[in-house]
């Protein structure tokens, strides 16, 4: 269950965390809420999830009365529930209306009642930064806009223009002002997804990343934690690549505390740089009926600004995400996702830390 507070408008507020300055946009907002601990703030993180009709997960979850807590279990969402703020990846579009674009192999569209689903995964925020929230056109992309905002859902990385798309959304939780903000890299090749315009609705773009370096930098100036949410990188490749590298340390040269990577469809690992962590892709969360290691990812930050990663294993399989209990396959997991990872070691209970040393 989301526990939003208060919503203020950022001309009217300023945030009492450290390093943090009165925001100049009247037309954005800070979502206030109460820390589940005092001396901590805890942000989660998923990856991909897909509602679209046509697919075999929403098959499953029809054939289960429409009950996502059939379809994701309920100590996973138990889990999501306890982060302060909790962030997952909506690849799709919400809308009855708009056509398939034209020559594209995979398009998903969703029933805008669907989006209940995320209030009952606690989500908070969503990114729209990716290459599906465009597959029927402007149409759908501005019902979409509209279906989360009667739902309450705040949104990054895309909008009805420009300046909607580069929106930064912050979180005040208790004494820590928290920054949200999201691109997508993909579509490298053929062009699909349209990017934002001053007057035309789209995503935000970090192909060529200065205008989302801009807005990394802005987001630093006004806040005391900033989170990049990216889609980047290639499908099915587990192990990240040279143009995700140099666009991370990019963000993180610009003001970015933490990275959080999609798109692959599968983890991928994690690296360290100047200190700071970039999870390079957290795979399909619930997507498909393929057999995937996924999971949480929770971002603890102390009062004093430290951060304490941790992964939380999760198995998407047969239309359904679970927690992993098994203490040989969280162990499994754990190895894996070290073996792909740059210059971090995951211990036994999933926490995180980067590799000091020879």
């Amino acid at each position: 269950m989301r526990r939003v507070l208060a919503v203020l408008g950022m001309a009217c507020f300023l945030a009492s965390g450290p390093g943090a300055l009165e925001a100049a946009a009247s037309q954005e907002q800070i979502y206030i809420k109460e820390p589940r601990e005092e001396e901590k703030v805890t942000l989660s993180f998923a990856g991909d999830i897909s509602f679209a009709e046509g697919y075999a997960n929403m098959g499953y979850y029809h054939a289960k009365g429409d009950d996502i807590t059939k379809c994701i279990d309920k100590d996973v969402i138990a889990r999501m529930d306890g982060a302060d703020v909790m962030m997952v990846n909506n690849e799709f579009t919400y809308s009855d209306r708009g056509k398939p674009l034209s020559g594209k192999t995979f398009t998903f569209r969703a029933k805008p009642e669907t989006a209940a689903n995320l209030q009952i995964l606690s989500a908070d925020i969503v990114s729209l930064a990716n290459n599906h929230v465009y597959d029927y056109g402007e149409t759908a992309l501005l019902d979409t806009l509209d279906t989360l905002e009667q739902y309450k859902i705040p949104y990054v990385g895309a909008g009805r223009n420009r300046e909607e798309a580069e929106k930064i959304v912050y979180f005040q939780v208790g004494d820590r002002k928290i920054a949200y903000v999201s691109a997508t890299q993909v579509e490298r090749s053929y062009v699909y997804t349209k990017e934002a315009t001053d007057t035309g609705a789209g995503v935000l773009r970090t192909y060529d990343p200065a205008r989302f370096v801009e807005v990394i930098k802005k987001a630093k100036e006004t806040s005391d934690f900033v989170v990049v949410y990216v889609h980047w990188g290639t499908e099915g490749v587990s192990r990240f690549e040279a143009d995700q590298q140099s666009l991370g340390h990019q963000y993180i040269d610009a003001g970015a505390d933490l990275v959080i990577g999609d798109h692959p469809h599968c983890l991928q690992g994690v690296e360290y740089y100047k200190g700071v962590p970039i999870f390079y892709s957290l795979g399909n969360f619930w997507f498909n009926s393929k057999t995937r290691d996924t999971g949480l990812v929770e971002a603890e930050i102390s009062s004093q600004g430290q951060v304490k990663l941790r992964f939380v294993p999760c198995l998407q399989k047969g239309c359904r995400t679970t927690l992993v209990t098994d203490q040989e396959e969280r162990q499994r997991m754990f190895r894996s996702l070290q073996e792909i990872s740059a210059n971090a070691v995951i211990d036994e209970n999933g926490v995180i830390r980067e590799k000091t040393g020879s």
